[in-house]
């Protein structure tokens, strides 16, 4: 377990005035269950006997931003797994690094407990993109059927300022503390492309926002997840040679789509869309599109017999 330090320790932020618990989760959908760092929140939906699609969350969203996508890939015959990484929704906040690792085995741990099998598809969004592929580069992990990988994190370009704020425990505790709730505001504006879906958004996340502890999680992911120097995870996914689709918007502000040429050196993708008109949020802000083009790429790529 890792030790209680002042470099670990949650805090709470200006604004976060509630706390999570039983009664808070009794008052939302979807399913708890109990994990080796706690508790996670996640919704399992759709044909029992669908291909299982596991979608993996990026770094602010709670399992809420997949509902109109997984809706849509139910019709389509397709059985989802949802989840809020730990620090989001109404996931636990944990005390300790939010690095890759941690995401990794809350996956690997939610479909044990689940009993929902491996996944036959696997699906990333932003960060969720490392996560996807931590846990398809883990040894003795089962490969899917076929890796979606939308508006992918890992080649942003490091802000060196941050980071040393970030590395720095006293000055990351009290800027977060004081200005947290004001910088995931400001990030979350630049997720999507009209003002309309900047509202949803912020609907989206107001509720779990307001738990203590979320602006930690946040902001210390930023510290311990490689969201700069993602090549190495990229080539060892590409050499698994996993039926690869990318999709991304474009006019996506967090990852742009000038990195589309390196993810694509890396993966080697079987087949990439660019969304013309949508922002960096795709399952938020063209749900019914991004789930087309899933459930035709797994078509393609069916469970074996």
């Amino acid at each position: 377990m890792t030790p209680r330090t002042a470099k670990n320790r949650p805090y709470r932020a200006c604004g976060e005035d509630h706390a999570l618990d039983d009664s808070a989760r009794a008052a939302v959908d979807g399913s708890f269950v109990r994990l080796s760092d706690g508790i996670t929140h996640y919704r399992l939906a759709g044909p029992a006997d669908g291909p299982l699609t596991v979608l993996t969350p990026g770094l602010t969203i709670p399992l809420g931003y997949w509902d109109d996508t997984a809706g849509h890939l139910h019709r389509r015959g397709l059985r989802t797994l949802s989840y809020s990484a730990y620090g989001r929704g109404w996931s636990d906040r944990i005390t300790g690094p939010y690095d890759l690792r941690l995401f990794q085995r809350q996956l690997a741990e939610l479909l044990d407990a689940t009993a929902a099998g491996p996944a036959q598809h696997l699906v990333g969004a932003s960060m969720g993109a490392l996560i996807a592929l931590t846990h398809l580069t883990t040894p003795a992990t089962a490969a899917p059927r076929s890796l979606t990988l939308i508006g992918p994190a890992g080649f942003a370009a490091p802000n060196p300022g941050l980071q040393r704020l970030l590395r720095c425990p006293a000055l990351a505790r009290h800027t977060g503390m004081h200005l947290g709730r004001r910088i995931l505001a400001q990030h979350a504006r630049h997720n999507v492309r009209t003002p309309e879906d900047a509202q949803r958004l912020t609907r989206l996340l107001a509720a779990p926002a307001r738990f203590e502890g979320t602006v930690h999680a946040v902001l210390t992911t930023l510290r311990d997840v490689p969201l700069h120097h993602g090549h190495d995870l990229y080539r060892t996914a590409g050499k698994l040679h996993v039926p690869t689709m990318l999709l991304w918007g474009r006019h996506d502000h967090i990852t742009p789509i000038d990195q589309l040429p390196t993810v694509t050196d890396l993966l080697h993708p079987r087949s990439t869309h660019i969304l013309d008109d949508h922002g960096h949020m795709l399952p938020f802000e063209a749900p019914a599109a991004t789930a087309g083009h899933i459930a035709d790429f797994a078509t393609e790529n069916p469970p074996a017999p």
